[in-house]
């Protein structure tokens, strides 16, 4: 249930993230689904750190939100891609999955 908790917290700090973009005024619904999601990727990442190692998790929560966000912004708000940014990326990608086979049972 732990890993659940964890995908539920990127999730929602993906969502938080993305309508962050959008939140240019305080008062605005983007602003209040912004402030919704990042509190709910809280709560379900405290869940999560019941049953995960927090340097893990906090990887796998940090860099699949940034590799998530990075797809996002290159796909809905057309933002540049380049190689370097996909080598980065994969390296991110790299360290997250590297430290996921770290723990111990």
């Amino acid at each position: 249930m732990s890993w659940l908790y964890l995908l539920l917290a990127i999730g929602c700090e993906v969502l938080g993230t993305t309508t962050l973009k959008g939140s240019q005024h305080l008062l605005s619904v983007n602003t209040a689904v912004m402030l919704s999601a990042y509190g709910l990727s809280l709560v379900f990442l405290s869940l999560a750190l019941k049953r995960i190692d927090i340097g893990v998790a906090y990887a796998i929560w940090s860099g699949l939100g940034i590799t998530a966000i990075e797809v996002i912004g290159v796909l809905a708000f057309h933002e540049r891609l380049d190689c370097m940014k996909i080598i980065f990326i994969a390296l991110i990608l790299v360290g997250t999955i590297g430290l996921n086979f770290t723990r111990v049972s």
